[in-house]
């Protein structure tokens, strides 16, 4: 979130005497209750006055009504008026939603008549002109001075009231004593009014600005809590939780309120050396007082095994005293899993001539029977290709199958006599590893097997590349069925290809949790598309050129009753395996279609398009029937379509476009340049737009990146082909200022805005108003990436080892070597063939900082790509 520029009061106008008295329009700078809020109380507490009067009158013993006196008469039921009026009007809804300074104008004739009305009373009363002057100057100063009680800090009421006195006083020429009281009565309070007005809306401004910055605050807290991806935690002095986070009572089945009071080492487990925390537990840091970051714990209290990332810095207050720690911790648990569905086939599979499932299954039962009254000991790998998808669509489904037939070659003679290879179906292969087997020889064959079907193939001429991920279960440790074992491999499987794919992991049984998860989202994704528990969100598309808002995104929001809000990235996944998304994506339209009806003529609304949505033949009748039914023009809909429409690119794909023009509306490329990034279907799709992904644009106007080129050359084509730009995710004002000088059209990130409600895009054009501000840091700093990777550090002819924590393209955090002198020169080999000198700028115990002497390729350091290569 884009920190706020500049206080409050420095954006508002200088303030005028009229405004500190509450007379004038005073701006946003609080909120309104600071003038008005004392409306209601005045209003409920009225009645004390008007029985103060009476009984006033009473206490000197005047006659309440006199018969006949037509005069006397008029003068209460006036009295009465004004007062009832004081009593009923600031409740009412309408005299509430006028401004303050209004309200305050509203009112100061009314208390003036009720002081006016009552003197007049009290003069049309008096019995002789003998005990006039006292009947003038005594009920009127009681009754005043339980109206000042009332009126409290609202002074200039009271002066009001107390001018309405003073008239009736001089009018009936009452003496010197009783007028100089009340004029310096009026004196005093209007002295004390000036002098405490300023006073009085600065302390408010005050309050209201430290009032914002705490529900601010509370709510980024909350929201971080909610969003899953961590919990904060702080200690008293002597190490006792006095805060934890629900979501993390909730994840040890414990009420946070239950934790209070307890040792933070309670709820976790001693280091240990194996799990690489070493000496230095989270016991040592508390007692030490010295701060921590990401040092890895067991959960104690759970009910499975359950490790958390903990971070935390010591509190002292001004005068150095230790007050306890504070810190934050996420989860290192949570994979995501599914499971797979898989299909009977013969006894061989006739495309591999490997064994199929019902082989392998087979196979996999006599490998767990009990033998000696104990389950066989055996392993089991499930393999999923990665990429394997985009050979079929790219070069067609015989190519797909030559490919496959070469990857099974390659597993029967990385695997040999070990095991027993088989395939699952479709890219899915099986692996059945009989008699014991250790973790690290199923780690060191898991990893043979990934490079080995990570190497090039030839595939009809064409060099392709593609990956495998692993899933790995062991008899009797992960189970001691053939049921047990698949269905814990799956598992494991998805958990790897969750993880970035190209990967293999063993099965832990928290995976389960997972999967059923996952099966309980689906549920209730169900239950809140047919009960409205779906939300548009929307945010801004800002012309480049007058920082004027053309239009806004809509983005799809999910607040569940119970997990909060859940982002996107999880549930769309989901509502597309399970066909929701068809449903999802016509109430969107038909939503965003009723909303930007009410916006302004110039402002259009962009709505993004599934694969699916657009393959379906009846598509251009739905968004026909949201138009018509939003009253909305054709122009200002504009439709987002991602490159993977393009994957069956035929004549239907073609016939869609043209159906789509013929409405109207416009349509966007969406995330150009992550996908498949052909420019073939740039020259006969007819885009009015093309949206730069933001992994572009963030980091973007960092010194060595690449980005701005690419955003450079996007632009080019755009404006060769005539069609607009939007630049996403712009955060910093570097950034922005960049994408303007690379000719960007149009803008769209946090800097002009996060996603909205579509109430508070009313508001936002409310009047006409079309304009945005730019709010963001000034500048981004290079990306880092976490990562865990030995390499070796040469120094003096020495080499030596150490682990790179996180790297970015200007240096890294590396551990492993004490105390190494500020300034000390190193080679480092990063990767194979990656060597860069670097300098030590810090270090303490067995962490450094180090700065490369030039900018690093972060991409050369990941793995092989397993894309199709060209």
């Amino acid at each position: 979130m884009s920190p706020m520029r500049a206080s409050l009061s420095d954006s508002s106008s200088p303030i005028t005497l009229m405004m500190a008295l509450g007379l004038a329009r005073s701006g946003t700078e609080v909120a309104a209750s600071w003038i008005s809020g004392a409306f209601v109380h005045i209003a409920r507490l009225w009645p004390l006055i008007l029985l103060a009067k009476i009984c006033v009158v009473m206490l000197l013993g005047l006659p309440f009504y006199a018969v006949g006196d037509r005069r006397q008469a008029v003068l209460l039921a006036l009295m009465l008026l004004v007062d009832g009026v004081l009593m009923i009007l600031p409740r009412q809804a309408r005299f509430r939603a006028v401004m303050p300074h209004v309200q305050n104008w509203i009112m100061l004739p009314m208390v003036f008549l009720s002081g006016l009305t009552y003197s007049l009373w009290l003069s049309s009363k008096a019995a002789a002109p003998s005990d006039a002057t006292f009947l003038a100057a005594v009920p009127e100063l009681a009754v005043a001075l339980l109206v000042v009680c009332v009126f409290g800090d609202r002074r200039l009421l009271g002066i009001s009231y107390f001018l309405g006195a003073l008239l009736v006083l001089v009018a009936e020429k009452a003496g010197l004593a009783q007028i100089g009281l009340l004029v310096s009565c009026v004196f005093v309070m209007a002295i004390a009014t000036v002098r405490q007005a300023t006073a009085d809306r600065d302390r408010a401004i005050a309050l209201h600005r430290q009032d914002l910055r705490a529900q601010r605050s509370d709510r980024l807290l909350q929201e971080h809590e909610r969003s899953g991806r961590g919990w904060f935690w702080e200690t008293d002095r002597h190490g006792c939780l006095t805060y934890i986070s629900d979501t993390l009572g909730q994840t040890l089945d414990a009420p946070s309120g239950s934790l209070i009071g307890r040792a933070f080492t309670e709820i976790i487990r001693h280091g240990d050396k194996q799990q690489g925390d070493g000496e230095r537990t989270l016991g040592f840091h508390l007692s030490a007082r010295t701060g921590f970051s990401d040092i890895a714990v067991c959960a104690a209290l759970s009910k499975e095994e359950r490790w958390w990332s903990i971070s935390g810095q010591p509190v002292f207050n001004e005068y150095g005293q230790f007050h306890g720690f504070r810190g934050s911790g996420t989860d290192l648990t949570e994979m995501r899993r599914s499971q797979a569905e898989v299909t009977r086939l013969a006894q061989f599979d006739s495309l591999t001539g490997l064994a199929n499932r019902i082989q392998m299954l087979r196979s996999l039962e006599q490998a767990v029977a009990e033998a000696h009254g104990r389950p066989g000991d055996c392993a089991l790998m499930m393999l999923d290709l990665d990429r394997f998808k985009s050979v079929n669509d790219t070069l067609g489904h015989p190519a797909g199958d030559a490919l496959l037939r070469q990857v099974s070659q390659r597993l029967q003679r990385v695997v040999g006599d070990k095991g027993l290879v088989g395939r699952q179906g479709g890219d899915e292969f099986k692996i059945l590893l009989p008699r014991h087997h250790e973790k690290a020889g199923l780690e060191q064959l898991a990893q043979t097997i990934i490079a080995t079907i990570s190497e090039p193939y030839m595939i009809e001429g064409t060099a392709v590349v593609i990956g495998v991920s692993i899933g790995i279960s062991s008899c009797p440790q992960d189970g001691v069925t053939a049921d047990a074992l698949i269905r814990n491999a799956d598992l494991a499987l998805y958990a790897a290809k969750g993880n970035g794919r190209g990967v293999h992991r063993f099965y832990s049984p928290d995976m389960h949790t997972d999967a059923e998860d996952r099966r309980q989202l689906e549920e209730d994704l169900r239950h809140a598309l047919a009960a409205d528990g779906l939300h548009l969100v929307y945010q801004p598309v800002v012309s480049s050129r007058n920082e004027e808002i053309t239009g806004y995104e809509a983005l799809l929001r999910w607040s569940h009753p119970t997990r909060g809000a859940i982002s996107p990235a999880l549930f769309i996944p989901i509502a597309e395996d399970t066909g929701m998304i068809s449903r999802i994506g016509e109430w969107v339209l038909r939503t965003a279609c009723r909303d930007a009806a009410q916006w302004p003529e110039g402002v259009r609304v962009a709505v993004n398009v599934s694969p699916t949505q657009f393959a379906n033949p009846g598509f251009p009748s739905t968004v026909m029937n949201a138009l018509a039914a939003a009253q909305l023009a054709p122009g200002r809909l504009e439709l987002e379509i991602t490159e993977n429409v393009f994957l069956n690119d035929d004549a239907d794909t073609d016939s869609m476009f043209a159906r789509l023009k013929s409405i109207g509306v416009r349509l966007a490329l969406d995330d150009f340049g992550t996908g498949y990034s052909s420019l073939g279907y740039l020259k006969k799709a007819p885009f009015d737009k093309i949206k730069i992904d933001q992994s572009f644009v963030r980091g973007a106007a960092i010194r060595g990146s690449r980005n701005s080129a690419i955003i450079k050359a996007i632009v080019s084509l755009a404006e060769a082909l005539g069609m607009d730009t939007t630049a996403e995710g712009a955060e910093t004002q570097d950034e922005l200022t960049l994408i303007r000088q690379l000719g960007c059209s149009h803008i769209q990130g946090y800097i002009y805005g996060r996603p909205m409600p579509a109430d508070a895009v009313l508001v936002t054009h409310r009047g006409g108003n079309v304009s945005a501000a730019a709010q963001g840091f000034a500048s981004s700093r290079p990306e880092r990436k976490t990562m865990l990777r030995t390499v070796a550090v040469h120094h003096d002819g020495h080499v030596y080892t150490g682990r790179v924590r996180n790297i970015s393209a200007t240096g890294a955090l590396i551990e492993g070597l004490w105390n190494v002198p500020e300034g000390t020169p190193f080679s480092i080999e990063l990767a194979d063939r990656t060597v860069v000198q670097a300098t030590a700028r810090w270090s303490k115990d067995d962490r450094m900082g180090v700065e490369f002497a030039g900018p690093v390729d972060l991409a050369a350091l990941r793995p092989s790509p397993r894309a199709l290569a060209s």
